[in-house]
Formats: C-alpha cells, structure tokens, sequence
C-alpha cells in the first residue's frame, strides 16, 4: 500500500506521520471507512439527488488509517457475532489487539451484518499493510437514513481536528486537562 496522497483523497498530520483518507467512501465517527460492497457504485452516486439510493444497500466497512496509527500493528480480531445478524447501532461486535491497545469493536450504524472478511480474520496484519483495500473488516447492508447518517470526508476532515486534540493529550498522559 502506498501511503503517497493522490489527488482523491486528503491527508492528515498526526505529529510526525500524515495519514491518508481517501474521498471515494464515507466515514464513522468511530475512525471507520465505508464504502458500497459493489465496487462498481461509489459513495457519491448513492447520495445524489439523481440516483436515488436504493434501500438497504450493503457497504464495507474498515479502520482508517487514522485507527490503525493509533493501534499500532494490528494482530489479532474477534468477531462476537455471526452473518447475518441485526445489529444496533454502537453495538459491541468484536474486539481488535494490537502492540499499543486492546479494544472492542462497535457497530458504526444499525443493520445487518452480511460478511465477516475471512481473509482479516486469518492474516490481522492486512489491517496494517492494506487499510483501505484488502484490509476491510466486515459488510453491512444499510438503509437509505443509517448510510445517510455517515460522514462526508469534509466533515471527518473536521471530526480529526477535534479527535487528534485529544489523543495528544491521552498520549501525554494529559487527559484531564
């Protein structure tokens, strides 16, 4: 994976080490990506006003690079649910270990989970070496509101100003003040 900036996708300095975000998905607060699961639909076309987004809809989700810096190398996942599932919105749906953390997995909307990536499950460290292609955790197909609820990459942009402020201070030991 490269981590060069191309022109459809922004990046992001944290400290020493710019991360890149591509502007082909949507966002979660929770530092996921999602994109449509049929690589031939891109995120735009299913919030124009010309194509009307057909309900549900079935988007991959995966950890931005954003995530996957604060982690750390990546090696080992969980699953706590099997497809299909109905899942609630910030329902706990697995966990992630890394070298710097050991965290739950929360779904980012409410919908069903259709597609666990196997090929994550037994190599983690794809999370790590291809965030944002191979390295996707699990598909969930949508309604037309739950998708509308994502961010645009604007406004995850500003989301990472706000979050970055207080990883420094979490990673300084800092969080209280």
């Amino acid at each position: 994976m490269s981590d060069t900036p191309r022109a459809d996708s922004f990046t992001f300095a944290m400290g020493d080490y710019d991360a890149t975000f591509p502007c082909d998905r949507l966002y979660v607060k929770n530092h996921m990506w999602a994109r449509p699961a049929d690589p031939d639909q891109a995120w735009h076309d299913m919030l124009s006003d010309q194509q009307p987004l057909q309900s549900p809809t079935t988007l991959r989700f995966g950890l931005t690079q954003y995530a996957v810096r604060l982690l750390q190398d990546v090696y080992f996942l969980d699953w706590e649910l099997d497809c299909p599932s109905t899942i609630k919105q910030r329902q706990m749906i697995g966990s992630i270990e890394s070298k710097k953390a050991e965290s739950d997995l929360y779904a980012p909307a409410a919908g069903t989970l259709t597609q666990i990536n196997q090929a994550v499950l037994d190599n983690p460290s794809l999370i790590n070496a291809d965030t944002y292609q191979a390295g996707w955790l699990f598909a969930m197909e949508l309604t037309a509101e739950a998708v509308a609820g994502l961010l645009a990459p604007e406004s995850y942009r500003e989301l990472l100003d706000q979050a970055w402020v207080v990883a420094q201070r979490t990673i300084k030991g800092q969080a209280n003040l």
